[in-house]
């Protein structure tokens, strides 16, 4: 019987060559065995992409997941430690390289500054002691000179930086108080007080001192007080107006009143006593006619201000000066054109002065000799109840500020001359 023999092809071994090719077993780092076949050695580029290949199958063998590598229970355990310590060793001189990297860095730069300091030093240095003390260091000797510059430089420049920080600083501390004066001056509440009554130009006169308020910068009061109860007509023109106010009443007996606006603002200084309202009170009548610059000028006003006014005389058809004569701010004498005032103390109208209505409720303060409420006095004419209304302020001119520099200007008109001619008509 013929027996048939089949011959088996040899095992392949690591190493060995097989039909000329080159077979590499697959290492425990790699995913799976590599072969590449046995070019000749004159084709250079694809023995290098080999090569490559070769290598990209190595990192990828490293980092890739347990879970690709299905026959790695069966390797042993040695090459299984051997890979997780080769792991372990990567990442950790990965870390150290990364955490060294802004230490090295921030010592660099830390050098790198500090070398060009000691240059600027140094050329700051040199340059002043050569413009300061050029003709000391032409007397110095080669070998010290350099030592007794950096000496000499170093002191002059400490004490010419602290002299010029410390005027700096005075400087500055400086214009923080004018800023913050100048804040508190441009925030004093002007507290603006009209007596009113009901006649055929209320409305016009009423309507044209609002116009006049209104371009008046916050904060301002107006304070509008009427005889024996709040007119319809006054109350509607004051809330139109869109200018902060409050509207009283004086409920003296009118057949008690000899000039009713005397009562009518001595109702609005106990108002302001009262509520202890802090500003610079004005008393505005509501038939004159005022600069806006005047209300900007009261703010500066520290107790009492005063400054000329420009008065019609309605009997006589002329206007006439009254008011204060100024040496810059201070008072030392006043206008006046009727002989009969001669013998008053002060010479100032109702609407020519302004004062500090902390006078009226801190006595104390302003070292006011009694205690007793400031009012105006419904005795005699206008100019002697405007004087005796002063001297409750005042002791002096020297505690009185003329407004504007050197009374220099005209920024209230009295108009008289409508009640005369509504009088003479009638």
């Amino acid at each position: 019987m013929a027996s048939i023999r089949r011959t088996l092809s040899p095992v392949p071994r690591a190493g060995i060559p097989l039909n000329g090719e080159v077979c590499s077993v697959a290492s425990p780092l790699s995913k799976s065995s590599s072969c590449t076949q046995n070019y000749p050695s004159s084709n250079g580029f694809l023995s290098s992409l080999a090569a490559s290949l070769d290598s990209q199958a190595f990192v990828l063998g490293v980092f890739s997941p347990r879970t690709s590598r299905p026959f790695e229970k069966s390797k042993p355990k040695g090459q299984v430690w051997r890979r997780a310590l080769s792991h372990f060793f990567i990442c950790f001189m990965l870390g150290i390289f990364i955490g060294a990297t802004p230490f090295a860095s921030m010592t660099l730069s830390a050098n790198l500054m500090s070398k060009h300091q000691d240059l600027s030093f140094e050329m700051v240095s040199s340059v002043g002691f050569h413009q300061l003390h050029g003709s000391v260091s032409r007397n110095v000797t080669p070998s010290g000179s350099r030592k007794m510059q950096k000496n000499v430089t170093m002191e002059s420049q400490v004490k010419e930086w602290g002299t010029t920080e410390g005027i700096i600083v005075k400087s500055d501390m400086q214009n923080q108080s004018l800023i913050q004066e100048a804040d508190l001056e441009s925030r004093k509440l002007l507290i603006i007080v009209t007596p009113t009554y009901a006649h055929p130009f209320q409305a016009h006169n009423l309507h044209r001192l609002a116009h006049v308020l209104k371009l008046v910068s916050p904060p301002l009061l107006w304070i509008v007080v009427e005889m024996t109860s709040q007119s319809a007509q006054t109350t509607d023109i004051l809330r139109r107006t869109g200018i902060m106010y409050r509207h009283l009443v004086c409920e003296k007996n009118l057949t008690d009143v000899r000039d009713r606006s005397v009562h009518q603002r001595n109702v609005a200084l106990f108002h302001i006593e009262t509520h202890r309202l802090d500003g610079i009170i004005y008393f505005a009548d509501e038939d004159n006619i005022y600069s806006e610059d005047l209300f900007k000028q009261m703010r500066q006003i520290r107790r009492f201000g005063t400054w000329s006014v420009a008065k019609i005389i309605s009997n006589k058809m002329q206007a006439a000066i009254e008011g204060p004569v100024c040496n810059g701010t201070q008072v030392i004498g006043w206008h006046t054109f009727e002989s009969s005032r001669r013998l008053q103390r002060f010479y100032a109208q109702i609407s020519g002065f302004a004062f500090n209505s902390t006078i009226l409720w801190d006595p104390k303060r302003w070292h006011r000799p009694t205690l007793e409420p400031i009012r105006q006095l419904d005795t005699g004419n206008d100019g002697f109840q405007v004087s005796t209304f002063i001297e409750q302020i005042v002791e002096d001119e020297s505690q009185m500020e003329g407004l504007p520099q050197d009374c220099s200007r005209i920024m209230v008109i009295m108009n008289r001359l409508m009640p005369y001619i509504l009088t003479s008509g009638s």
